[in-house]
């Protein structure tokens, strides 16, 4: 029997007392990581509260995935922790967190970089907890887990089809807002540490697309969730695509060779609009008319206002940028009207992949993660996945010196070509809402890059100012 195996006959053997039996250990066990807590999660690269103080913790659960009884060997405690953070007039935000957490008696040297701390005080005092994500005994356990369906504590476990047994974990290190681990490079786990009641769209959209028999998307094989009213999904097992570049990758490289990419951009176009047809097969399509276009509008309108307040160099372009959103308000004053649909919602060349063969999929489905979660599942013009990708061009001619932006203007037109032929609808075609997307997405990109990397603002910036010509003229 694997070590991964023996490990789940030990978990299934004490799961009751786990679930059960913590008593007062639960209240004293957040209590006394909290001190760690305080130093190692805002370090973490997925930690959405940087720059405003943690305030306090609460514990939202706990389960024990594999027994804490003090042996030689790990234990495993699953935790959903909300930290408290000042969030400026509207009073203290909670975040939710997942944490897994490993605890041992002693580290190992090859764990270091895990460390969270050295427990004080409580049920785990002179014990030492760590990311368990980066122990491969831990990380076989996880795995196994989503191989037998079933629940465990507060944690409930799911598959669509068989999963093997003993395929090597080892942790990707380009996340940023999630953790993911691949295992045998045949399955990639994402694990959402920033959590949120409700479906989360990169579970629900890959799920239906499978149902569709669209194969642009990886179909979901197995899932684990914290059930309940908005029940939390906390991590998806997908096939890895071993050996596919992501397309952001393949765009430098050919401005680094100095070749175009449009056989490439034409290609992604088409797997956006397969990807687009399959999901309005699949859920439903409400119009986009008169209450919902002001609305649409309104919500573009209040971001470009925030953004204005936290970047002055925002300022002189709003009146310009302003009217690409008033001309879809005046389009539908006058009865026009759009098709809308569940989207990609944070569509961009980082977000596609290519195997050898040439072959484009598309990935992480979550949406914008700065937007609440409700908004991320809304159903939206096609117009705006489109936008996304056409600013990612723009970025990846941008970053490459010197600029060429014939590139980029090649390329997006080579992608709305490429979408027309497998749509038969060109985005072009509908140029104010194309525009009001484009133009909400570069003043979405002013507000991060100014906050998270401002080396990088003249790069929206060099868009803002070309939008807001376009829509004054």
């Amino acid at each position: 029997m694997s070590e991964a195996a023996s490990s789940h006959v030990a978990l299934a053997k004490n799961t009751r007392n786990s679930a059960t039996n913590r008593g007062t250990a639960d209240g004293e066990l957040l209590p006394s990581l909290v001190p760690l807590l305080h130093s190692w999660l805002p370090r973490q690269r997925w930690f959405a509260g940087k720059g405003r103080p943690v305030t306090g913790f609460s514990l939202v659960s706990a389960t024990e995935m594999l027994p804490l009884d003090g042996t030689a060997g790990p234990g495993l405690l699953h935790l959903l922790v909300r930290a408290e953070q000042p969030s400026g007039d509207s009073g203290p935000a909670e975040d939710c967190y997942q944490l897994l957490v490993g605890v041992r008696a002693s580290m190992p040297p090859a764990l270091a970089s895990a460390l969270i701390g050295r427990v004080e005080r409580g049920p785990l005092a002179g014990r030492t907890v760590y990311d368990a994500l980066h122990d491969p005994r831990l990380a076989d356990l996880l795995l196994e887990r989503l191989r037998r369906p079933g629940a465990l504590g507060s944690l409930r476990f799911e598959r669509t089809a068989p999963v093997p047994e003993g395929l090597a974990p080892r942790v990707l290190d380009a996340e940023q807002s999630n953790s993911s681990l691949v295992y045998g490079d045949a399955y990639i786990l994402k694990i959402f540490r920033r959590v949120f009641p409700g479906a989360n769209p990169d579970l629900e959209l890959p799920l239906a697309l499978a149902r569709e028999g669209c194969d642009r998307v990886p179909a979901p094989v197995a899932w684990f969730e914290a059930p309940g009213a908005g029940p939390l999904t906390l991590g998806v097992l997908q096939p890895f695509l071993h050996g596919a570049r992501d397309g952001w990758q393949l765009a430098l490289a050919a401005l680094a060779a100095g070749r175009d990419f449009l056989p490439e951009a034409r290609a992604l176009g088409r797997a956006t609009a397969e990807v687009h047809t399959a999901l309005a097969a699949a859920l439903p399509t409400p119009a986009l008319r008169g209450t919902q276009t002001r609305q649409l509008v309104a919500g573009m309108t209040r971001r470009l206002e925030e953004a204005a307040r936290a970047v002055p160099a925002l300022v002189p372009y709003v009146p310009g940028l302003r009217a690409a959103f008033d001309a879809v308000t005046d389009l539908g004053v006058r009865g026009s009207g759009w098709a809308q649909q569940r989207v990609h919602g944070d569509l961009h060349l980082g977000q596609t992949l290519r195997s050898p063969d040439g072959f484009w999929s598309l990935i992480d489905f979550e949406g914008e993660p700065a937007r609440p979660l409700p908004e991320r599942r809304s159903p939206a013009p096609p117009a705006r996945d489109v936008a996304g990708m056409l600013r990612s061009f723009d970025y990846a001619a941008r970053s490459h010196r010197p600029w060429n932006p014939e590139w980029a203007a090649r390329c997006r037109a080579a992608y709305c070509e490429g979408y027309a032929q497998a749509s038969g609808s060109d985005p072009r075609g509908e140029p104010e809402l194309l525009r009001a997307h484009e133009t909400d997405k570069a003043v979405y990109e002013v507000l991060y890059e100014a906050r998270h990397r401002p080396d990088w603002l003249p790069v929206p910036m060099a868009a803002i100012q070309r939008l807001a010509r376009s829509a004054a003229a």
